[in-house]
């Protein structure tokens, strides 16, 4: 009976195919449409190198990811994505990029309406491990919307795993991971094993080559329950 009353926010507002929405007002924003303030270099952590223009960013081909100068642990994660249009290339080849939260565990973006690859390399993928329970994605050049719950893995004062990250997504409002334990780092063609790390680190874009767009990037930190 003596239970806090919940903190108050606004809770923004949702985007259309020609405007993003207005985040939370408890949100880190991340991107606004206007600059890579917030955003570092992967090769040099120097200024992001990738374009910015009409309220979105643009990956660059060869300049590096990125990755956000502050770090997140547990964390809701709302992203919104467009790959190229005409569509271009076939299977991994079309529209690639990736989100990896805390620079380590990858959500993957792709082109993967009406284009076959592998399922756990298809959008909204946990890369390499576990497809999504439904492709919802949209055609090319449409605007898509990751909205990520995610939960950092636990280590012990001796480096040992506790507990596993988890990731809920939902893509264009479906709900494609469930509460998912993810069972290590993304890696390509390998299942590597949790290794110990800080409790927050950067969330990450990646320069696959393809120039996708990305806008309206803001986080919501949780708290440690669990």
């Amino acid at each position: 009976m003596n239970r806090p009353q919940p903190k108050v926010i606004e809770p923004g507002t949702a985007s259309t195919p020609d405007q993003p929405g207005r985040p939370p007002s408890d949100a880190v924003v991340l991107f606004d449409g206007k600059d890579l303030s917030r955003w570092r270099s992967d090769k040099d952590n120097g200024p992001a190198g990738w374009k910015v223009e009409n309220g979105y960013m643009e990956v660059v081909k060869g300049t590096g990811g990125i990755h956000s100068e502050q770090p997140f642990g547990d964390q809701q994660l709302h992203i919104e994505w467009r790959t190229p249009t005409p569509p271009h290339g076939e299977g991994q080849e079309r529209g690639n990029s990736g989100v990896f939260l805390m620079g380590l565990y990858e959500v993957q973006v792709l082109d993967s309406h009406g284009s076959q690859t592998y399922p756990d390399g298809q959008a909204s993928a946990l890369y390499g491990q576990f497809p999504p329970l439904v492709n919802a994605t949209r055609a090319a050049g449409e605007w898509q919307t990751y909205n990520i719950i995610f939960h950092a893995p636990r280590f012990g004062a001796d480096g040992a795993l506790k507990s596993p990250a988890r990731a809920t997504v939902l893509l264009n409002g479906v709900l494609v991971q469930d509460n998912q334990e993810l069972t290590g780092p993304t890696a390509h063609k390998a299942r590597p094993p949790y290794k110990a790390h800080a409790a927050k680190l950067p969330l990450g874009l990646q320069d696959h080559g393809d120039p996708v767009r990305f806008r309206n990037v803001w986080v919501r930190e949780l708290g440690e329950g669990r």
